[in-house]
């Protein structure tokens, strides 16, 4: 049975869908199959890996309010081993269309409940939100991956992620762990970097993944391409590190090939 991984932080601008991305496809390199899942309403995960959405194409929205069947929410992409529930605009509306549903936390779960057996491992981008959403995708997951960039306000909000985490395994998801905290947009000639990345390894110890993702141009680029890292440039030290994280989480979790 493969294994679901949400990559959530509220503060935008972490690196959390460039990381959704990245380490989906890197997965998916590594010979195992990947589902990445769009729980974001800019639908950013969709556009970075190239799928352009049809008409009439179920999504994300679909199956959280239990409209379609997850099989028919799938898409295959250009990137190896690697399938995308997409997602667009309309999932906003789904934060006020579940409010009244008594399983309302749970029709994430509910819905990838029947193929999670079908994959290695699932992936959730998760919107830079606590809403209804988010909560869904922490209550299907078996993890969470928390991007932080190596900045200043680094740490801000991240005792309110960590404390919505912990109402989530108090009321819905007891099983769900911390899969790591991952630091993002790391740049070896700022001071400033070093320090976060001291302090956030003095406070969160082997929380903290042992790969840190650099700032990278290209990492930039990318998704304005509809392409992962690896397919841009497969060269460049962003793509490296994520390659690196990616064989992290192979080994932290010993999935099979």
């Amino acid at each position: 049975m493969g294994k679901i991984i949400a990559i959530a932080n509220q503060k935008g601008g972490v690196g959390k869908t460039t990381s959704a991305i990245n380490i989906a496809a890197a997965i998916g390199i590594s010979e195992r199959k990947v589902l990445l899942v769009d729980a974001d309403p800019q639908s950013n995960a969709t556009s970075g890996v190239g799928h352009q959405l049809e008409n009439q194409q179920p999504t994300t929205y679909d199956l959280l309010i239990g409209q379609t069947d997850v099989h028919q929410s799938i898409v295959q992409t250009n990137i190896k081993n690697l399938d995308l529930i997409p997602s667009q605009i309309d999932l906003v509306a789904a934060e006020i269309e579940l409010v009244d549903k008594s399983e309302r936390e749970y029709m994430l779960n509910i819905g990838l409940a029947s193929i999670k057996n079908e994959y290695d491992y699932i992936i959730i981008d998760c919107a830079p939100s606590l809403g209804l959403i988010t909560i869904n995708a922490l209550t299907a997951a078996d993890s969470v991956l928390i991007p932080i960039q190596c900045e200043y306000f680094a740490l801000e909000g991240l005792g309110l992620l960590l404390n919505t985490i912990k109402s989530v395994q108090e009321y819905y998801n007891p099983e769900l762990d911390i899969e790591g905290i991952l630091l993002t947009m790391y740049d070896t000639r700022l001071r400033l970097s070093n320090s976060v990345v001291q302090e956030v390894q003095k406070h969160f110890h082997n929380m903290v993944l042992e790969t840190i993702i650099p700032r990278n141009i290209k990492l930039s680029e990318a998704p304005s391409f509809g392409q992962d890292i690896l397919s841009f440039d497969v060269g460049c030290r962003g793509a490296e590190s994520y390659l690196s994280v990616a064989s992290e989480l192979i080994k932290k979790n010993s999935v099979p090939t």
